[in-house]
């Protein structure tokens, strides 16, 4: 499944309103972040805490061009937490961070204006 990041692409097709909250975006404080030299792409291996609901989840994030590894932890992410469990090299992705392309199309991270509680559901 290959996403057009680009910010000419076309804008989707329409979906239902029950398509949108089938997808699951929560906010998680990013608790943990480690290089991640086996990834294909440049990456960080993320742990993230979504509240006492869903726990900590692990993602793996192509963000090394804006983000220092020491600046990660504490930050607020936005990220999907239902879908599958994804193999990347060694590590078990268990949830997709989401970010949006800059000029360049290096990822930035989406987050909340203000701090929100941890598992908080995007609507």
């Amino acid at each position: 499944m290959h996403m057009n990041h680009d910010a000419d692409a076309p804008i989707a097709p329409q979906i239902a309103f029950d398509q949108f909250l089938a997808v699951d975006i929560r906010v998680g404080t990013i608790v943990e972040a480690e290089t991640f030299p086996e990834a294909r792409k440049p990456a960080y291996k993320l742990t993230i805490d979504f509240g006492p609901v869903i726990g900590t989840k692990r993602s793996s994030a192509q963000i090394t061009e804006h983000y220092a590894l020491e600046d990660l932890a504490g930050m607020q992410v936005a990220a999907v937490v239902n879908f599958p469990p994804r193999q990347i090299g060694p590590m078990m992705s268990e949830v997709l961070t989401l970010g949006m392309p800059d000029a360049e199309g290096k990822v930035v991270l989406i987050q909340p204006s203000k701090p929100v509680p941890n598992g908080g559901r995007l609507f």
